[in-house]
């Protein structure tokens, strides 16, 4: 898979959060903004007692229909809300953060994913990217928190690896050949991950770090 960087890690941390959600909350109320099909359900579903989604767009997956700017929710009614690869989609990613922070109840959490570096990918827009000091930057002005942690998913070298497989599957697709692309891009992934794993440096945020995601739990106060 291209997008390896990015999809990998965030099936471990969602499959953690939601681990850790059922021991600090027991069986939980969780809403999926910008839900799509739900794909992260069956790590949520031994844990939560109720997945509600939510999506902008007609949606069978869906319970309710609006944006993540006005979701369709009553204040402090959720114990977990999570908002997956949604926010580079957003028109207004400071309103959208609010939404998240008013329908979080106290002492619940929010988990944020969204691109560091990615290609462009209308959905049906695509406006935004962010360094990890500019995402906590977007939660701290638009909350009330009680801490907020902004992660990278992977590291810089995984980052160039994703961008490198991105367009070398798009070539061969080209070319009619994308078969061809798999054992490169998995070995691509491979490499980049070992590199990564040997070097803390390009895992932490600093000069000339890059990132493809990031992870962000901000806690609501109680």
């Amino acid at each position: 898979m291209p997008t390896y960087a990015v999809r990998a890690p965030l099936v471990r941390w969602l499959g953690a959060e939601a681990r850790r959600a059922r021991a600090d909350f027991g069986a939980y109320r969780l809403l999926d903004v910008g839900c799509g099909a739900k794909p992260y359900r069956p790590l949520f579903a031994p844990f939560a007692a109720e997945h509600v989604g939510v999506d902008a767009f007609e949606n069978p997956h869906a319970e309710l229909h609006g944006s993540a700017e006005d979701l369709p929710v009553e204040d402090a009614s959720f114990d977990v809300v999570l908002c997956n690869q949604v926010l580079e989609h957003c028109d207004d990613p400071a309103r959208a953060v609010r939404e998240l922070h008013r329908v979080a109840a106290p002492g619940g959490r929010v988990l944020v994913s969204t691109h560091g570096v990615m290609a462009y990918h209308p959905s049906p827009s695509d406006y935004w990217r962010w360094t990890h000091a500019g995402l906590e930057k977007l939660l701290l002005e638009n909350g009330d928190w009680s801490s907020v942690r902004v992660t990278p998913a992977s590291g810089t070298t995984a980052c160039l690896g994703m961008i490198a497989s991105i367009y070398l599957d798009l070539a061969l697709n080209r070319l009619h050949v994308r078969g061809l692309a798999k054992p490169l891009i998995a070995a691509i992934n491979t490499a980049a991950g070992a590199v990564d794993g040997h070097s803390p440096r390009l895992r932490e945020p600093g000069p000339g770090t890059l990132f493809a995601n990031f992870h962000v739990v901000a806690e609501v106060p109680r």
